[in-house]
């Protein structure tokens, strides 16, 4: 990239897509590196300069000039440096595209001075896998010279008797992140754009005293659209089990699944011992998402006998979390917003204060049923449970998840050895 590299930061991107470009785009904004080298893995365009305009203009947030100046009408200073090393500069920050190798372990990152990577591609998701996998691994990304790889994706490990390494963790900005261990982990997973938004959701609640008791909980996400989908209905892959993937986005309300829970655990531990379910609804927009979180805790009464856990009170514990702990990454609002007032919001998740509601009742442990579990009581128990519906909106693409995972990118390079 001709710059010093003894001397400048330069990070690695792999892949074009959604998630890299949005990512480009953060950094363009944080000005923490001084370069970026992105792999495109193919040839993209007729010339540098078709590339540059894809990475500089988007559908869904206008263009890098708006998102970066708002409507002050100034501009990007946009300059080609070199057409056939596919080099140019935004504001004075050098980016190359490298458009040879797909498989990781081929990219060159040595030779770049990229001593990190973000891998957007979804494409290497399994770090049990070894560098010299056919197909690629995201180990390879190791094998070429980078010392740490960060997945915008959870970890999925197609072997199901094999566990996550031990230099590989996964981890959500603003919840976990200071687990990170820079002598150890060297595979970083970011989960996903719906475990960022519910770690976010979960965090506040598990870490006040009377909302920790949870008996159970499950959530929805009425999820935007994403490039894996169909346009148009087409005909499923062999093997394929979900046969709604394959219908259009365009036209159709999608149920379909989610990782998010089992991603959950990895994030926040403690979420292991609760019975918590997720699923996904896909719905044709572009961008942005909510969280439906319904989820059972064990409560109390006060002197009066009303439920210490009730709408004012999970209102005020995101409150306090947004002024707090979490602050700038969760946000409480009492406004009745829409999907679209949420598309560029830089907070994980954003509480949707106006729909929180709460319901309590008494589980009754009769006299019979617990003694045959060896408790002696003589008498039956109602035992007071509240019952939570909280919503969370999130920006599935640049807001929510780019900008934690950028945080998160910039915390690892600030802590590398």
């Amino acid at each position: 990239m001709n710059l010093p590299l003894k001397s400048k930061r330069i990070l690695g991107i792999n892949g074009i897509g959604r998630i890299g470009k949005l990512t480009l785009w953060n950094q363009l904004y944080l000005k923490h590196f001084d370069g970026i080298v992105i792999n495109a893995g193919r040839e993209v365009g007729k010339k540098v300069e078709d590339i540059l305009h894809y990475l500089t203009t988007d559908t869904t947030y206008n263009s890098l000039d708006r998102f970066l100046y708002g409507y002050t009408g100034k501009s990007c200073n946009k300059k080609i440096l070199n057409e056939n090393e596919c080099t140019f500069e935004i504001n004075g920050m050098v980016v190359k595209v490298l458009k040879k190798e797909r498989n990781p372990k081929n990219i060159d990152w040595t030779k770049e001075g990229v001593r990190l990577v973000v891998d957007c591609t979804g494409q290497f998701l399994d770090p049990t896998i070894s560098a010299d996998y056919p197909k690629g691994s995201i180990r390879g990304h190791l094998e070429a010279g980078a010392e740490k790889v960060i997945i915008s994706a959870p970890f999925k490990i197609k072997d199901s008797s094999q566990k996550i390494p031990g230099d590989s963790a996964m981890f959500v900005y603003g919840v976990n992140h200071a687990k990170y261990d820079p002598a150890n982990h060297h595979i970083l997973s970011a989960a996903s754009c719906t475990t960022t938004g519910l770690a976010h959701m979960m965090k506040a609640l598990l870490d006040t005293k009377e909302t920790s008791h949870i008996i159970t909980a499950s959530m929805s996400t009425v999820h935007a659209s994403t490039n894996n989908q169909s346009i148009l209905d087409r005909p499923p892959k062999a093997g394929s089990k979900d046969l709604r993937k394959n219908r259009s986005i365009f036209n159709n309300i999608i149920p379909t699944s989610t990782g998010a829970a089992i991603a959950l655990e990895e994030i926040l531990p403690e979420i292991k011992k609760v019975g918590f379910m997720a699923d996904s609804v896909r719905v044709p927009t572009n961008t942005a998402s909510l969280i439906a979180l319904n989820i059972t805790f064990r409560t109390d009464l006060n002197e009066t006998g009303e439920p210490i856990i009730n709408r004012e009170f999970i209102n005020n514990i995101y409150k306090n979390a947004a002024q707090g702990s979490q602050k700038d990454l969760l946000v409480f609002s009492n406004e009745q917003n829409v999907s679209s007032d949420i598309a560029g919001s830089l907070a994980a998740i954003t509480i949707e204060g106006h729909e929180t509601h709460t319901r309590t009742g008494f589980l009754q442990l009769d006299v019979a049923s617990l003694q045959e579990y060896g408790v002696n009581i003589t008498q039956n128990i109602n035992l007071p449970v509240t019952h939570a519906k909280i919503f969370g909106w999130y920006d599935n693409e640049f807001g929510s998840y780019v900008n934690c995972l950028s945080k998160l990118t910039v915390y690892v390079d600030k802590n590398m050895i």
